[in-house]
């Protein structure tokens, strides 16, 4: 079967500056989320982008409490849960860390949702296994050095995928 490959701008607390470009030119198939937006600023994002570009909501998690927070983005249309930040980071994600994907267990969750957080080939299809996840998000899993990714290891986690 063929995997489906979208066009993705990360932002983490863009500016109106960026969602004006994004509502206009640029026209992603979605606009992940991964700073320390407010509900009722995702609120805006969704309604200021035209329906055919997604809004994705990421929450760092660590226990069971931290997914509790997904109730209030009900304007996201998806979610994507990743390991919460280390103490001291200077950003909010891609820090190749997963988190215990065991409290994802009984999640109902409130949204289409997506897996992130240390994913790599070699854990990717326990990671699926243990969590139901239907999808997938993956960066520093793929990358030789920081920020440069890999071909090889894009095609060995794309099979492990399959």
């Amino acid at each position: 079967s063929r995997l489906a490959v979208r066009s993705v701008v990360l932002t983490a607390d863009p500016g109106h500056d960026l969602l004006e470009a994004l509502a206009g030119d640029l026209r992603p198939d979605a606009v992940q989320l991964h700073g320390t937006e407010r509900p009722e600023f995702v609120a805006e994002i969704r309604a200021a982008l035209p329906p055919s570009t997604e809004v994705w909501k990421a929450l760092g998690v660590a226990t069971p409490a931290d997914l509790e927070a997904a109730s209030a983005y009900t304007a996201a249309d998806r979610l994507l849960v990743d390991a919460k930040p280390p103490t001291g980071a200077t950003r909010t994600g891609g820090h190749g860390a997963a988190f215990d994907w065991s409290i994802l267990e009984d999640w109902a969750a409130p949204k289409p949702w997506l897996l992130a957080g240390g994913l790599r080939a070699e854990n990717v299809a326990e990671a699926v296994r243990l969590t139901g996840a239907r999808q997938v998000d993956l960066a520093s899993g793929v990358e030789r050095e920081k920020g440069v990714k890999d071909h090889g290891m894009i095609r060995a986690f794309m099979a492990a995928c399959r």
